[in-house]
């Protein structure tokens, strides 16, 4: 797919992983459309990318939020090529802890965000997608998913997140083949250790120490590398019902 002239929607586009998407496929010549909760951010960076730009505020898990999300690219932007999913929330909890059992509604919330929130948001790009007249090789439109490396490797106080993240991969076949009569192609990224907000909250010498644990480079992840990739899926069609590592050889230990 060329994505000069082309319309994405970015869930969770405020900030982190999906702003750098936000911006890098700006820069290509696409349309983005900014899907997120923190209107503030949201606004903002509309506003810094200027023309070609649009920001929707709501949540992932709310259908009437996502579709205005679609609306407003169909809409303002004539149509919707590319959508990316980047929000989601990492709260912590064992199962077992100090004040006894993880509370239900935590695990709940991490999963109606994370991989709820995902299809939500999956299901009305691709319902928008279908519309499009077919590009080379019958293609209309491509999705990508993030999950992460917690999928496969959750570490202690992870099991919420580990499992919404688990069931996004275990999404990504069946939606590829579900979507592939209309041409529409799914492929999930999962990142290890970004320099996110997610981590924001941390003492520097607890990032850096984070960092090290990386085989190569040995450093967090930058969005832009996450953004340069989520650009080759895009522009390479045969990439579809994968779910690719970003994670410089990282594997987590248990802690």
């Amino acid at each position: 797919m060329d994505i000069q002239g082309k319309t994405a929607l970015i869930a969770g586009g405020a900030s982190g992983l999906g702003e750098a998407t936000a911006r890098h496929l700006h820069q290509l010549g696409a349309r983005v459309v900014i899907f997120d909760l923190n209107a503030e951010r949201g606004e903002a960076l509309a506003r810094d990318l200027g023309e070609g730009a649009a920001f929707v505020a709501g949540s992932v898990t709310e259908e009437k939020d996502a579709q205005q999300a679609v609306q407003v690219a169909l809409d303002r932007f004539r149509g919707l090529h590319m959508a990316v999913n980047t929000a989601g929330i990492a709260t912590p909890g064992r199962i077992l802890g100090k004040q006894g059992p993880l509370s239900l509604e935590t695990f709940r919330r991490v999963i109606e965000v994370n991989l709820i929130g995902t299809f939500n948001v999956m299901r009305l790009a691709a319902a928008a997608m279908q519309q499009n007249a077919p590009m080379a090789d019958g293609e209309r439109g491509v999705i990508i998913n993030t999950a992460s490396i917690a999928a496969y490797e959750g570490q202690i106080g992870q099991a919420a997140y580990a499992a919404s993240k688990g069931g996004v991969v275990g999404l990504t076949l069946p939606a590829a083949r579900d979507l592939a009569k209309w041409g529409i192609r799914v492929v999930t990224i999962a990142p290890g250790l970004f320099d996110t907000p997610l981590l924001a909250g941390l003492p520097p010498q607890v990032r850096e120490g984070l960092g090290k644990q990386i085989p190569f480079p040995s450093r967090l992840g930058r969005p832009p590398e996450y953004a340069f990739l989520v650009q080759h899926i895009i522009e390479n069609v045969l990439l579809n019902g994968e779910v690719i590592r970003l994670d410089g050889a990282l594997r987590m230990g248990p802690r």
